[in-house]
């Protein structure tokens, strides 16, 4: 590691202990992620941590969210986990045309933390090293008016900014139907820059080759030109 991130790293895990916090149990990879996202700025990056230690705490309080907590979203097998991609990244798809708006805020919020922590961890070699990424596919596939939730997909780039920084390696959005456009462009505005530069929106026979190319067919289920069968992320059965 390079002398000014080993720096950098030292200097984070000090401010972190000046807001009453602590980076105990936690490695490098996991520090240089927050470090990152914030462009390394250490006071920054500690503050960040700490938000997001405190808030695990809140909505995660056992360490895990167990499905019987979120019941009313797994049930319509809207979420898809695949397996890794080229890169090792695990990959999730959303089937939006399977998605209404939640009336229960907060078991989507729990939700979203169930999916994003089930992928990561599927990638995991015996323990988390802390610099995992997760590939996610947006399909908009046969969507109507009434799938359309902007508050719920803000939510979900929000965490993944928050409290899972530098998580998402890419997110490919597929099938978006003209009248979309708008909503995403909504949606977008709540978006840092980095997040922005992650997501790739599919439009063409070339970049439709990129995005088989860049996940795998391995992986890539058949009806994205892939060789793989869909899963549920029910029945994915983590080792553990």
């Amino acid at each position: 590691m390079e002398k000014n991130q080993e720096m950098a790293l030292t200097q984070m895990r000090k401010s972190v202990e000046k807001l009453g916090s602590s980076t105990e149990g936690y490695g490098n990879p996991t520090l240089m992620r927050f470090l990152i996202a914030r462009s390394m700025d250490q006071d920054k990056a500690a503050k960040m941590f700490v938000q997001w230690q405190n808030w695990r705490a809140a909505i995660v309080p056992n360490g895990v969210i167990s499905e019987s907590e979120i019941q009313d979203e797994l049930e319509p097998r809207k979420i898809y986990l695949q397996g890794l991609s080229k890169d090792k990244y695990p990959l999730m798809i959303v089937k939006a045309s399977k998605h209404f708006p939640s009336k229960d805020n907060v078991q989507f919020k729990k939700f979203v933390v169930h999916l994003l922590d089930k992928t990561i961890a599927s990638s995991f070699k015996g323990r988390e090293i802390g610099n995992e990424k997760l590939i996610g596919i947006l399909d908009l596939q046969n969507i109507g008016y009434k799938n359309i939730d902007a508050r719920g997909l803000i939510t979900g780039f929000q965490f993944l900014q928050a409290y899972y920084p530098e998580r998402l390696a890419k997110c490919f959005i597929l099938h978006m139907p003209r009248f979309f456009v708008s909503v995403w462009r909504m949606v977008s505005r709540f978006l840092e820059k980095a997040t922005l530069e992650k997501i790739v929106i599919v439009t063409n026979e070339d970049e439709r080759q990129d995005f088989i190319k860049e996940v795998g067919e391995e992986v890539l289920p058949e009806e994205y030109g892939g060789r793989a069968k869909l899963v549920a992320i029910q029945d994915v059965v983590l080792a553990h």
